[in-house]
């Protein structure tokens, strides 16, 4: 019996088990960006490139001199590769081809010179005002980072897209947001209404507010709604635990305005809503990142206690880069699937014990059809919602005149436990940002024709579900840049 050949390395693109010819030419490593020409034709062109001797790699990288795109313009690539990392110092970015250069250097058999029709460029004019800038149009698509230039243009949206979700206009609230998301992302402050052309997502609405920001300094619509007994009395009743829009616009039509109203009506209050209203001072507190740090340290304790060698994993804002917010999340897991099984009532028995929970609300696993079918609900996973009683350090204080203050406070906590194998897309769902994700998981129906939930990402024609080991291998199969999560805050 031969002895079995050794796949090369770098001559990624051929699938398992095909094995490629010696590299020809080993100054061009190509890169086939999926974008356009989707994965089964992906897949086709690189097996021909290896059959000729190119180089072809899976993932874009440093060592990438070409990039091949097809049905792409100039403005989308140049902002695809703008969303990529930077090039290590002394390394220059490959060269954006048309997909003619491949299907001419594939005929000709080796790499044909880079002729100015073949380059995917755009000059871009850098004196004046930012020019009008292409930008791709899902949030996922492109880095968005905590702090940006436009955070006033983009609370005004955000305040229309609140005030609209508690009117129950899911599409204005939606069209808001991603208007609010496009600002965030952009690379320069907007000054100039001329800059919002071109830009997706961005009708006449968004921009009228905007234009009236810029020459006003404050709109007239974002000012009223502000100021509006419903959207104050609504955001006071919604920072409630336990309470949504449907029982805080119930309890707006039933003339309750205050939360002295509601201590009123307590009798109908579910638990969930008696903890949240009687914690309600410490819960609309932020939470600080030292509070965090504490409570992950309390946590940890415990789950180590009740089984050894499982983890927990920070979610949600603060793993996004936040220095404050107003709940905290942990995913607990175990290296073994199944282990994690019935994990969290041992979790929770031993908080208890220790005088650290107020209140908690937990929900076991789901039904396990739903970790494999799609489904746009809410995952499945065994969970608690807690109220934490988390000690002060000593000598704490609150406020101005430095007062001292109590020995603890409540904190808003969400633990989920989540098998190993389903971890990766349950740390990507909880992390967010809310937008984020929402994008994210529209990007994969409409563009890819798969199904992305917190369980999995399926594909629903094959009936299969794609296995993975870290969020980078979600965002490969999605044909997209990993973005960290410091970069997810659409």
């Amino acid at each position: 019996m031969l002895p079995r050949r050794r796949r090369p390395r770098g001559g990624g693109g051929a699938p398992p088990g095909i094995l490629s010819p010696a590299v020809r030419f080993p100054g061009v490593a190509i890169y086939l960006a999926e974008r356009r020409m989707g994965r089964s034709r992906r897949d086709f062109l690189s097996r021909l490139a290896l059959s000729k001797g190119f180089r072809v790699l899976d993932a874009y990288s440093s060592a990438v001199t070409h990039v091949v795109m097809e049905q792409t313009s100039a403005e989308e690539a140049i902002c695809w590769q703008e969303s990529r990392a930077a090039p290590p110092p002394g390394c220059t970015r490959p060269a954006l081809l048309d997909i003619s250069w491949f299907t001419e250097s594939m005929a000709a058999g080796q790499p044909v010179p880079v002729q100015g029709r073949h380059r995917l460029e755009v000059a871009v004019p850098r004196k004046g005002l930012p020019s009008p800038v292409w930008m791709a149009p899902y949030a996922c698509q492109r880095p968005t980072p905590l702090t940006h230039h436009n955070t006033s243009l983009s609370e005004a949206l955000e305040v229309l897209a609140e005030a609209a979700g508690f009117e129950g206009s899911e599409g204005r609230l939606i069209s808001f947001c991603r208007a609010a998301s496009v600002l965030k992302a952009l690379p320069f402050p907007v000054t100039a209404p001329s800059q919002l052309q071109g830009l997706p997502h961005f009708g006449e609405h968004s921009c009228r507010v905007i234009q009236e920001l810029l020459e006003h300094g404050l709109c007239e619509e974002v000012e009223r709604v502000r100021l509006s007994e419903r959207y104050q009395s609504m955001k006071l009743f919604t920072q409630i635990f336990g309470v949504g829009v449907r029982t805080a616009d119930r309890w707006y039509r039933e003339g309750l305005r205050t939360l002295d109203d509601i201590r009123e009506q307590v009798q109908r209050l579910t638990q969930q809503q008696k903890a949240g209203l009687q914690h309600y001072q410490d819960l609309s507190t932020a939470v600080q990142r030292q509070d965090v740090e504490a409570l992950q340290q309390v946590v940890e304790a415990a789950v180590g206690r009740a089984l050894p060698g499982a983890t927990v994993t920070l979610a949600g804002g603060f793993r996004r880069g936040k220095m404050q917010g107003h709940d905290v999340d942990f995913l607990i897991t175990h290296p073994q699937d199944g282990q994690e099984a019935g994990l969290l009532p041992r979790v929770m028995c031993y908080l208890e014990q220790q005088g650290f929970v107020l209140y908690h609300q937990y929900r076991h696993r789901g039904d396990p059809t739903h970790l494999t079918w799609p489904s746009n609900t809410m995952d499945t996973y065994e969970r608690s919602f807690c109220i934490f009683r988390l000690p002060r350090p000593p000598g704490a204080a609150i406020g101005e005149l430095q007062r001292p203050c109590p020995t603890w406070k409540a904190v808003r906590v969400d633990l989920v436990v989540t098998p190993i194998s389903q971890f990766p897309f349950a740390l990507l769902g909880w992390t967010g940002s809310k937008h984020f994700e929402r994008e994210l998981r529209r990007f994969s129906r409409k563009e890819k024709g798969l199904w992305l939930n917190s369980h999995g990402l399926f594909d629903p024609e094959q009936k299969t579900v794609f296995p993975v080991a870290a969020e980078e291998d979600i965002f490969r199969h999605l044909g997209l840049a990993y973005l960290p999560p410091e970069q997810r805050n659409a």
